[in-house]
């Protein structure tokens, strides 16, 4: 008998303390990593890593996999990137507690907020479950290539314990809020790993009613960060356009010292946030420096929206050559759009911009192409001023319109445009270089799963290797800060003290990497959620090996249909005291 079940041998770990890379072998016994070094003996398994990175598997923290954890083994796009644990629940929206009347408004919540097409979750999502613990449940029934974790929702909450007015954002009664601590409590309790909620005006359901909890007091917040403090773990997430009034600084300081729990939130260059991204990273530090524990959640790249034919939107979605063949099939619809006469009366017409909150945005998606850029193969998603489409088409001789129209036709129609509206006001990335050393701020936002029409930013951390380390002109990082910025910080946050270090007896969560090929692949147009649903997916080259528990759940690209991935319950201890998980590696 072999002393181990794996072994990845000859390759350059990075093991996500931060320490320098160095050549080792790591060995994997009972799901756990049993030992770190050179000749350490046999395997039943031997995979070669030479000329490779060896890394820790990543830790997602911001994803939307609510509805698509209920029926999805694989968990792409997320399990396609080195993605080995995800925690879902994020913005106030996910489907638990849910009463029976409430299914098909908290579709339509997820649909507004997040993208996701209403018709595959009807389709997909069984409802066997109406509390939070059943909920979790139902997760936990179905084995995955990752592990899943979730947050308490604030808008399900809200709904199932107020009905009708909590999903108008009326006022809640002292006893509202004592039931809705109840429930967070109960929640958490059963394996949440913490709680959710949305202040943002850009959340709204698919009927444009702002998600339950966006004005909500700080009565209400404070009452439920309380209940979490009474269990005594979980993160208090939430996304917020930090409106001065709302002070929202002074509450999240207030709950985190009271509570000892961290506050984390959504911080970006955004015109929707009041604050400037400076004045919210120095609201916070004062606010650390006063014994809070608040972290910022950052983007890694510009967040905006990829435009296209079939995408959710594009710059010609409110012109009535385009209305007239919206419904048609792409088939169709993609022979009038190679019709040369079709072309040229759809660039002469006028937008019919439909009056909504979203009008700005609608306006510079239909106008601004200075800040527009279209894709192709080998994309840099740091692109220039000279890169923009009003740049490229001056120098074509033509008009922006018509030089937009031509790249989404590449590709036999396939071409994409990259419209980032958020993260991207300077023109550039520099302003990420001082956060992304930051220890207070935390990798995240990537969205995964959610707005299946308009980005894919599940592939982060492929952007994170290819760009922030390798490719980026300046102010580049070194590997081993972007792999524990990406693996043991995000890990830590929300209590995973088993995984994002490759040490012995942590978990053996790997990803072996081929820096060098690393890359991402132009994204597509997919039609594979239930119902035929569709979504924009993106996939990469590089990743040799992603190993989850010790089992290779994918190798150059490809699925093995290994389902070792789980649940994951509450906290999770490290090795250190964890003595059973040790034991298992001897």
């Amino acid at each position: 008998m072999r002393m181990y079940d794996l072994m990845i041998k000859g390759g350059t770990v990075v093991d996500g303390s931060g320490g320098a890379p160095f050549l080792a072998d790591v060995a994997v016994k009972d799901g756990f990593i049993a030992a770190v070094g050179q000749g350490l003996g046999s395997a039943d398994q031997e995979i070669d890593a030479k000329g490779c990175y060896v890394t820790p598997g990543f830790v997602d923290i911001h994803t939307h996999y609510d509805g698509q954890a209920t029926w999805d083994q694989e968990m792409a796009p997320s399990a396609w990137h080195g993605i080995t644990t995800v925690v879902m629940g994020n913005c106030g929206v996910g489907f638990a507690p849910a009463a029976k009347d409430r299914h098909d408004w908290l579709i339509g919540l997820m649909e507004g907020v997040e993208d996701i097409p209403g018709s595959a979750l009807s389709e997909g999502m069984k409802w066997n479950w109406e509390s939070f613990p059943e909920y979790l449940d139902a997760l936990e029934a179905l084995p995955r290539s990752i592990d899943i974790a979730t947050q308490v929702p604030h808008g399900a909450v809200r709904a199932y314990v107020m009905g009708d007015r909590g999903a108008a954002n009326e006022a809640p009664t002292e006893t509202d809020i004592a039931r809705m601590s109840a429930i967070v409590e109960e929640g958490l309790r059963a394996g949440a790993l913490g709680f959710s909620t949305s202040r943002t005006v850009l959340h709204k359901s698919v009927d444009g009613v702002l998600v339950p909890g966006t004005t909500a007091t700080p009565e209400e917040l404070l009452g439920i960060g309380r209940a979490m403090g009474r269990v005594g773990y979980g993160v208090f997430e939430l996304s917020s356009d930090l409106m001065p009034e709302w002070n929202e600084f002074e509450w999240m300081g207030e709950l985190s010292r009271e509570t000892g729990l961290p506050v984390s939130f959504t911080a970006l260059q955004s015109p929707i946030k009041a604050m400037a991204l400076e004045n919210q990273l120095a609201s916070m530090r004062d606010e650390n420096a006063r014994g809070a524990h608040l972290v910022a959640q950052i983007a890694l790249r510009g967040t905006g929206l990829i435009l296209g034919w079939q995408a959710t939107f594009h710059p010609f979605a409110f012109k009535p050559s385009w209305l007239s063949i919206k419904d048609l099939t792409w088939p169709e619809q993609l022979e009038k759009l190679k019709d040369a006469k079709f072309k040229e009366q759809l660039l002469a017409e006028e937008h019919d911009l439909p009056e909504t909150d979203l009008k700005l945005l609608l306006e510079l998606m239909i106008s601004a192409f200075q800040m527009q850029y279209p894709m192709s193969d080998g994309f840099d998603y740091e692109p220039t001023a000279e890169d923009s489409i009003a740049a490229l088409s001056a120098g074509a001789g033509m008009s922006a319109e018509a030089f937009a129209y031509d790249a989404m036709m590449a590709n036999d129609g396939q071409g994409f445009i990259y419209f980032p509206l958020l993260n991207y006001a300077d023109g550039n990335l520099d302003f990420l270089e001082p956060i992304l050393a930051s220890d207070d701020c935390v990798n995240s936002l990537s969205d995964g799963g959610a707005h299946c029409g308009t980005i894919c930013d599940a592939a982060a951390t492929t952007f994170l290797l290819q760009h922030w380390v390798r490719d980026r002109s300046r102010g580049r990082i070194p590997i081993e800060q972007a792999i524990r910025r990406q693996c043991a910080n995000t890990a830590q946050l929300y209590g995973l003290n088993d995984r994002g270090l490759i040490s012995e007896g942590y978990l053996a969560d790997l990803n072996i990497i081929d820096l060098e090929a690393l890359g991402l692949n132009q994204p597509w147009v997919a039609h594979d959620l239930p119902a035929g649903g569709m979504r924009l997916l993106q996939d990469a080259r590089g990743y040799r090996a992603t190993i989850k528990s010790g089992v290779v759940t994918f190798s150059d690209g490809n699925f093995h249909g290994e389902y070792p991935g789980s649940l994951i319950r509450g906290p999770q201890a490290s090795p250190a005291t964890a003595s059973h998980r040790v034991a298992a590696t001897d």
